[in-house]
């Protein structure tokens, strides 16, 4: 089903301006946070361990920017720095060969190149997720025009790659509406979201799997929205912290801190005080953001049941799945290991205990 936006509550005059107030704010608190080094509450003398955080573009990583500008990060003894991924092959590529420590990316990805059904043969052997983000916020979206599931027979549908991420999904969807690749559709490869967005609002491709708030954006500019895939396939894990398992044994206080300034940013997102300055945050970081589009996405990204995963623990039902999914579309066709072999808990057990 299509998730209804949220009326605008606020008046929005007086809202735009406690929220430029705000930007403002953030950009001196930042400037005067650069000059006295880490918060008070920082125990060590230690610089914090420096992560480069490999992300795809999107309102999805609004912990990572409440994180940083909020001090979680250096309260927990890390400093992050994002690194923006045009698609799945670079960014599990990139994983894998240590150019970066984490990737957030979608569990399938994992999977795909630990079981080497990547889209390129490289050993991922090493790979495991240590943190949950999400349930994917997947939503099945239409260029202007296209309206129902029926429309796409005979089109053009664009994935990131056909061999990873969200493209079983988007199989999946279609084949429950009486369409199989090949026979009724074709799909061609257009990249991560943030490049599949444009193509769609573009009109390049009948459709394409969105992540929310893209389905906002999309909307806004002509686009259609033909369902809620996440809701669709029931439990579901969306983004994970992927990780190299050998790097995360060695750095273990970095891995746990990185999850306790998580859980921290999500504690003030979902604390309602804060929703303004959040709001703000969120125009700030992503290009073409609005007031409306950022009440609209705060009431799907910071859903109580369907919003962030409240504790940034990986459902194993969601992470199972997932690996149904690859047992169904991957190539070769094979048998999975058990979802535990994919995940790791230790960490986040001790992120979530009291410190």
């Amino acid at each position: 089903m299509q998730r209804q936006a949220l009326e605008p509550t606020l008046n929005y005059k007086e809202t735009t301006m406690k929220i430029v107030k705000l930007m403002l704010a953030a950009v001196t608190a930042g400037l005067l946070a650069g000059c006295a080094g880490l918060p008070a509450s920082t125990a060590s003398n230690a610089p914090p361990q420096v992560l480069r955080v490999n992300i795809f573009p999107g309102g999805f990583n609004w912990p990572i920017w409440v994180a940083q500008e909020k001090g979680f990060f250096a309260k927990h003894g890390v400093e992050v720095k994002t690194i923006n991924t045009p698609n799945s092959q670079s960014q599990l590529t990139g994983l894998i060969n240590g150019e970066f420590e984490i990737g957030m990316t979608a569990i399938d990805n994992l999977l795909a190149y630990r079981e080497g059904q990547g889209a390129v043969p490289i050993d991922g052997g090493g790979l495991i997720a240590v943190m949950g983000s999400d349930n994917g916020f997947l939503r099945m979206g239409g260029r202007k025009g296209i309206t129902s599931y029926a429309q796409l027979k005979g089109q053009e549908l664009s994935v990131d790659a056909l061999t990873t991420g969200y493209a079983f999904v988007l199989l999946e969807v279609m084949e429950r509406n009486g369409m199989l690749l090949d026979r009724d559709y074709t799909v061609v490869r257009a990249g991560g979201v943030l490049q599949r967005f444009n193509d769609l609002v573009a009109g390049k491709h009948a459709a394409t799997m969105l992540i929310a708030p893209f389905d906002v954006l999309a909307k806004n500019q002509g686009a259609n929205v033909l369902g809620d895939a996440s809701a669709a396939m029931g439990e579901y894990q969306g983004l994970v912290a992927g990780v190299r398992e050998t790097w995360a044994r060695n750095n273990r206080a970095a891995m746990v801190g990185y999850i306790r300034a998580w859980r921290d940013a999500l504690d003030w997102m979902y604390d309602p005080k804060n929703k303004e300055e959040a709001m703000a945050l969120f125009i700030k970081n992503v290009n073409g953001a609005n007031l409306q589009s950022a009440e609209t996405s705060y009431g799907i990204l910071l859903d109580p049941k369907t919003g962030f995963t409240r504790d940034a623990s990986i459902s194993v039902r969601g992470s199972q799945t997932a690996v149904q999914l690859r047992e169904k579309y991957g190539k070769p066709a094979k048998k999975l290991q058990p979802v535990q072999a994919y995940i790791d808990t230790s960490y986040h057990e001790e992120a979530s205990r009291r410190r």
